[in-house]
């Protein structure tokens, strides 16, 4: 396992990740965070739970009790960026907050670099 890891998770975050979990009836390993192109910005953040993950190719972390499996590609995109979690009457989700984003729209998962 790579102890380097670009991003951090909030504790609150990491609650809402494991509720999630516990209320999963499927396997899942790690939570996967990712970066494709795509959304009004250029870039679209990625947030699943997914049942594997190879050593060779993702970073892989432990915060919170959460497995965490960036693939190194994304982790260029992510370094540095932590996730929240808001839940507000104004907004409810998972918030990126990347260093990185010289603009980002708003509905907050997409952003350009």
């Amino acid at each position: 396992m790579d102890g380097l890891m670009s991003i951090k998770i909030t504790e609150k975050a990491a609650k809402e990740m494991q509720r999630v979990i516990t209320e999963t009836e499927a396997e899942i390993r790690v939570l996967r965070v990712s970066v494709v192109g795509g959304g009004c910005s250029g870039f679209q953040y990625g947030l699943k739970f997914d049942k594997q993950f190879d050593e060779n190719v993702d970073n892989i972390s432990e915060q919170y009790g959460i497995k965490v499996a960036i693939d190194k590609k994304s982790a260029l995109f992510l370094e540095g960026t932590t996730i929240d979690y808001h839940d507000g009457l104004e907004a409810r989700g998972f918030v990126f907050n990347n260093p990185n984003a010289t603009r980002s729209c708003g509905c907050g998962s997409s952003f350009s670099v």
